[in-house]
């Protein structure tokens, strides 16, 4: 099942014709791309980019005693890290 996820845009306009098309090495370099660059989703795309210049702007424009904004705060569509990267670096160390 999770690789009909992964599939979904990928070797073809179905999950059918894709399985039927893509080998098993351009399936891995699929994967790779992913967890490198993110979703193929175009909608996913532009809402993170949106949310970037968002975030930037507001940041920009808040009163100095008032918290700052955050990438997640204008991006509905993606999941908050569990941990912040700050708390991941320590955990390396």
């Amino acid at each position: 099942m999770w690789h009909e996820l992964v599939l979904n845009g990928i070797g073809g306009r179905t999950i059918a014709e894709a399985q039927e098309s893509i080998s098993a090495v351009e399936f891995a370099q699929w994967m790779m791309y992913r967890s490198k660059r993110g979703s193929l989703n175009v909608g996913l795309r532009a809402e993170a980019g949106a949310a970037m210049i968002a975030s930037l702007t507001a940041n920009l424009n808040r009163k100095k005693d008032s918290k700052a904004f955050s990438f997640y705060d204008f991006a509905p569509n993606h999941d908050q890290p569990q941990v912040s990267l700050e708390q991941a670096m320590e955990s390396w160390n």
